[in-house]
């Protein structure tokens, strides 16, 4: 299954792994890791994850404080947002 990332989403990304790795080496690949870990549960098992908001669903990751926010179009995962999940909730609905 296609996986694409809100431009923004893909900022989140990199902006964590950045804040991690500068907490600790290797922790920011870690967290990338767990993320890729996540995508291909969501891949294998797209319904799974709660929906929050009509057809936009969340997968809440281990080990970090972050959640997946996504949804599926045709044969896709279009993630909108990796958000830490003690900042600002719903701050991702205008990409939608």
């Amino acid at each position: 299954m296609k996986r694409t990332l809100h431009p923004l989403a893909e900022e989140e990304l990199f902006e964590a792994m950045d804040w991690y790795e500068s907490r600790v080496d290797g922790l920011g690949a870690q967290f990338l890791s767990r993320v890729n870990e996540a995508l291909d549960l969501i891949a294998m098992f797209p319904r799974s994850c709660p929906a929050i908001l009509g057809p936009v669903r969340r997968k809440v990751m281990n080990q970090f404080p972050y959640s997946i926010i996504y949804s599926l179009p045709p044969d896709e995962i279009f993630v909108l947002a990796i958000a830490h999940q003690k900042r600002r909730p719903e701050y991702w609905k205008d990409r939608l």
